[in-house]
């Protein structure tokens, strides 16, 4: 049995999110049911992380097992028939038998859009604002995240997770245009809902309804109430996920 990875990408507007959900519409769920009708056999996927309902993925990464032999630019081409087009598969590579898409993942890393005019083209993919944001005050509060490993603060509560302990190693907001800006954060794991309770409280902060070191506090409470709201998930992409060189076989096959 060898051991396979996946590099797709996913406009998340009309899923329930990455994991396979009850009563609504997963990237899991639709992954899993293409390459099982192309391998003619029920094949479980397991990703990188999951990402909640709206939000997308320029880079998600996932495994599956099959047997050895498998013509990775074969499957490439094969799933990319069979999912839908908000789901797009780049590349699928063999790797260790024990690489795990999950738990091998040296970082993951994040983009949140936001935009102070309206528009009809980025309205499905930015958050748009109705005052000014201070994003020097902002970047000011990002950097304390570099101060902090537990993070019970951002976190969806009731979780089924054994620490609430990230490494943030970027953490910033750009301006990419006229009325765009762009936060990006990358860190060794994220918990649930956390890139979206960051951002809300940072914007706090940019509204002036919080100083750098009332955001410092609110780490420190480890207490989710305190903490701002979380951010629509449309306007959050996972933008990249990355592992060790060592954990691929072989040439990368793309489509």
């Amino acid at each position: 049995m060898a051991r396979y990875f996946i590099y797709l990408a996913y406009d998340g507007t009309n899923y329930h999110g990455w994991q396979i959900q009850p009563n609504g519409n997963s990237v899991q769920e639709t992954l899993i049911k293409a390459l099982s009708t192309f391998l003619r056999r029920q094949v479980d996927v397991v990703g990188a992380g999951r990402t909640d309902a709206g939000v997308h993925a320029r880079m998600m990464v996932a495994h599956f097992d099959f047997e050895d032999g498998l013509d990775c630019l074969s499957v490439t081409d094969k799933l990319n028939r069979l999912l839908p087009p908000d789901i797009s598969v780049y590349k699928v590579c063999r790797v260790k038998p024990d690489a795990h898409a999950r738990f091998d993942a040296l970082y993951r890393t994040y983009k949140y859009y936001v935009t102070t005019r309206k528009s009809p083209f980025n309205r499905m993919y930015a958050w748009r604002i109705y005052q000014p944001l201070d994003f020097e005050k902002m970047n000011e509060a990002a950097a304390t995240l570099f101060d902090y490993v537990d993070f019970t603060s951002f976190s969806k509560v009731h979780t089924d997770v054994k620490t609430n302990n990230c490494r943030i190693m970027y953490a910033r907001w750009e301006q990419t245009g006229d009325s765009e800006w762009v936060f990006t954060i990358q860190a060794d794991r994220f918990l649930r809902n956390m890139v979206r309770a960051v951002v809300g409280t940072l914007v706090e902060v940019g509204r002036g309804k919080m100083t750098v070191d009332g955001f410092r506090k609110v780490i420190e409470r480890k207490d989710r109430c305190s903490a701002g709201s979380s951010v629509p998930g449309h306007a959050l992409f996972l933008v990249d996920v990355g592992y060790p060189t060592t954990l691929f076989l072989d040439i990368v096959c793309e489509d």
